[in-house]
């Protein structure tokens, strides 16, 4: 059974093609730019089985076409990795293609057992260097950059994410090691650049919870295109989303 926030039926940016996206309910990390701070808490979630949810993919088949499939997302899908293992399975047996959207940061038994009916993940890697990973999301990222690795070793297409942050994850430097660090890496299918947005920041208003980053400024075009051309020198297919 799965703890979900909100389903989406003909997604388009969480995967290839039209999907199926699922958001699922509790994070553990702490993003300063957190744009669905109503993630976090498990606590009254819907619960619904991988059969509920195979139903919902069956009824949209004709839309996926070859690309199209499931896609889950969050809060953190790790959180709920046993549960995730019992609806790829199943997905995959039906002939869906499954896609993981993940900071990477958890890699134990049952996650790897996840990874095995997984046909591609979306990873989210906030920030290269651990002290301004820390700062942008209250957690370490040694095990994300590990699951990375697992990832490569295991020959598993991922998709790279990075939200720009002015103040917090747009540094020239930083953006350099970023590339440099997963240029090598022959699993990587594309690279896409997400500028920091706004319109989640009514929900802290209604949660009644502090906005660490009210006062932060969207990043500038020149921003924006200058984490591009950075990323352009280590990776072929970089996008901005």
């Amino acid at each position: 059974m799965l703890q979900v926030h909100s389903i989406e039926t003909f997604g388009t940016h969480e995967g290839p093609g039209i999907r199926l996206v699922v958001f699922v309910q509790g994070c553990n990390f702490r993003c300063l730019y957190c744009h669905n701070p109503d993630t976090r808490p498990v606590k009254d979630a819907k619960g619904i089985t991988s059969e509920e949810i195979l139903e919902l993919l069956e009824k949209q088949k004709p839309y996926f076409k070859e690309k199209g499939g499931l896609t889950i997302s969050g809060g953190e899908a790790l959180l709920q990795r046993k549960a995730l293992i019992d609806l790829f399975t199943k997905a995959k047996k039906a002939g869906f293609h499954t896609t993981l959207d993940t900071n990477g940061s958890i890699l134990d038994g049952d996650a790897k057992k996840l990874l095995e009916v997984t046909d591609l993940v979306l990873l989210d890697v906030k920030h290269i260097d651990p002290v301004w990973h820390m700062k942008v999301t209250n957690a370490s990222n040694e095990t994300v950059l590990q699951f990375a690795k697992y990832l490569e070793e295991a020959g598993k297409p991922i998709w790279l994410r990075y939200v720009l942050v002015p103040g917090y994850t747009d540094q020239t430097e930083f953006l350099e090691k970023w590339g440099q660090h997963f240029s090598t890496y022959k699993n990587v299918e594309r690279v896409e650049i997400l500028p920091f947005h706004t319109y989640g920041f009514f929900k802290y208003k209604e949660l009644g919870i502090d906005n660490p980053l009210l006062d932060c400024p969207v990043p500038t075009q020149e921003k924006v295109q200058q984490a591009l051309n950075i990323f352009k020198k280590y990776f072929k297919s970089v996008y901005i989303r």
